[in-house]
């Protein structure tokens, strides 16, 4: 008998998703739902078939889809998204299997920068597709004025399929028992400035980061805003500059996660675990949960985001 209860377990183990999370809790009030983890094209990335991509295009249920976040505000029946990915229509399924529309309503789109894994799912908004009313958009100056003036998202705001909401860098945008702060982060700004998010509920506060250049660059410490918060969502496109043989990195200036995990090295264990590293290059080790590299990140006592994280806000 306990043989086959065991085994029972067992079954019913294997049949949880794999999204889930250990450190996930039972949530009462907002929380964050992580949709996507994977750096802007996703897993396996268009045009790759070696080795490491050849495992997404086999396996459907390898794949991971461009980073996205949402916050769920269970107090306001209310819902917003982070990021409006090509993977769009994925990410609302998800998210509607979470928190349906029907109790609670998508009331806002933050998006960070106009790279194409961060605001290019908005076309989904649009009469082809949704045929949205008014969607609020949130998106700082620059990036307001690439919308409203390059098609076709100029159609989707000529249209009113989505409302423009105009963010400025320190600003607090209150939406009841959470908020949300924009902040300037360096990055390669050739169509919009580049922002974070500070996102703060009731009991939590995040950082919101999946783009930025090198860490010295950004006129914050690390270090210390870090120690402030309860989650750190950091870009993690590159685990080190051995990754694009072949390739000037210099050219593409993310944090390599090897430095990030130096510039925290002095944090405690406590401190460190609030860091979920995140938006991942199809090459990225960290995406295999069994690499080395993930290893060596864990035993540090840093954490990899995952798609179906769940975490109180």
């Amino acid at each position: 008998m306990r043989a086959l209860l065991l085994f029972l377990f067992l079954m019913v183990q294997a049949l949880v998703p794999i999204a889930k999370s250990s450190v996930s809790e039972p949530s009462e009030g907002p929380y964050i739902y992580i949709l996507g983890v994977a750096q802007d094209a996703g897993y396996p990335q268009a045009g790759c078939f070696k080795q490491h991509c050849m495992q997404g295009w086999m396996q459907k249920d390898k794949r991971l889809m461009a980073t996205s976040l949402a916050v769920v505000d269970t107090a306001n029946q209310r819902k917003y998204l982070f990021e409006a990915t090509p993977n769009l229509p994925e990410q609302l399924f998800l998210l509607e299997l979470q928190a349906p529309e029907q109790e609670f309503e998508l009331d806002g789109i933050f998006i960070t920068h106009a790279h194409i894994g961060h605001y290019t799912g908005l076309m989904y908004f649009g009469r082809e597709a949704m045929g949205s009313k008014n969607m609020p958009v949130y998106v700082m100056p620059k990036m307001r004025e690439y919308l409203t003036s390059n098609g076709p998202w100029d159609q989707l705001v000529k249209l009113n399929n989505i409302a423009i909401k105009e963010l400025s860098s320190q600003r607090k945008v209150d939406l009841g028992t959470i908020s949300i702060t924009p902040f300037l982060v360096p990055h390669r700004d050739e169509y919009s400035e580049t922002v974070g998010f500070k996102i703060k509920g009731p009991r939590k506060t995040a950082l919101f980061i999946p783009d930025i250049n090198k860490w010295s660059e950004w006129s914050t410490d690390l270090a210390e805003e870090v120690q402030k918060i309860d989650y750190a969502f950091l870009d993690a496109t590159f685990f080190d500059d051995m990754e694009l043989p072949g390739r000037d990195m210099s050219k593409i200036p993310h944090p390599f996660v090897t430095e990030t995990m130096e510039t925290l090295k002095d944090l405690t264990y406590e401190h460190k675990s609030k860091v979920w590293f995140i938006h991942m290059n199809h090459t990225n080790p960290l995406l295999d949960g069994d690499s080395l590299e993930s290893k060596l990140a864990s035993d540090k006592g840093f954490r990899v985001a995952t798609e179906g994280l769940r975490l109180p806000l």
